[in-house]
């Protein structure tokens, strides 16, 4: 038994693969325990009612928790508590990496004229788009009317001088494991933020916090949690769950052998 907080979670069970999103690893095998029981329920409704009457500080730690749970729960229950907001947490590395609001930084190099690194405090200053959409997963869950705000991810490539030669990005992130692609067409759209804020609240380190990519019109794998690095390539690399066969261009309803409503 592992105590995490007021809540006790049965670490021993079954093992089974989890769902592709947001940087879940579905390897066969993969430890996820046995499903959440009535007494971590019951506490997680208490402690996500407290989420939800705090601040932002309290949230993330709640947020983190409700990950930590929710990685150990194969029913999806803990998805629908209050504080998880319909998401379900998944994370291709085996922890939350963990960057504050001073210690952040993004990186913008590769085949650009003006290579930067960005404090958070300076992509706050920069002028920001909010943007209200449903999220969508590729494994059928969906949050409806989100909203996000940072900045818009071609603001940041018009900073840095994209080069002629430079037809995509590879986006890599803290925890050492995840990375995706976008090539430089669908980069530029205005509906592609360098996200900082999540329903008007900085975006907890369980969501991928305190910079993540938003990519609207994709299923949500796209849009990667702890952003590190925006890196100008002459071609597209695939990403993490495009090595395992996802579709490259995650159009919502039109990939993945999946007919959704588009999010934008």
């Amino acid at each position: 038994m592992e105590a995490i907080g007021a809540v006790i979670i049965d670490m021993k069970g079954s093992t089974t693969p989890g769902p592709a999103d947001e940087g879940v690893d579905r390897h066969v095998g993969e430890e996820r325990g046995t499903p959440v029981g009535r007494r971590v329920v019951l506490g997680m409704l208490g402690l996500g009612a407290v989420g939800v009457a705090t601040g932002a500080t309290i949230q993330n730690g709640l947020d983190n928790l409700l990950a930590s749970v929710s990685s150990k729960d194969p029913t999806g229950v803990t998805g629908l508590l209050p504080g998880g907001g319909g998401f379900q947490f998944y994370n291709a590395a085996s922890f939350i990496p963990h960057r504050t609001a001073e210690t952040y930084r993004l990186t913008i190099d590769g085949l650009v004229d003006r290579p930067a690194t960005y404090t958070l405090a300076e992509l706050r200053a920069m002028p920001r788009t909010r943007l209200m959409r449903d999220v969508q997963c590729v494994t059928g869950w969906r949050v409806p009317r989100t909203a996000w705000t940072g900045v818009a991810l071609s603001h940041l490539l018009e900073l840095a001088g994209v080069k002629q030669e430079g037809k995509a990005l590879h986006l890599t992130c803290y925890d050492g494991v995840y990375t995706e692609s976008l090539t430089l067409e669908q980069a530029r759209r205005p509906d592609i933020l360098v996200a900082y804020d999540m329903n008007d609240q900085p975006v907890t380190e369980a969501h991928g916090g305190p910079v993540r990519l938003y990519v609207a019109p994709m299923y949500f794998y796209k849009s990667a949690k702890w952003l590190a690095g925006i890196t100008v390539t002459d071609s597209v690399q695939r990403g993490y769950w495009e090595e395992y066969g996802y579709d490259i261009d995650a159009w919502v309803g039109r990939s993945n052998g999946r007919e959704d409503a588009p999010t934008a």
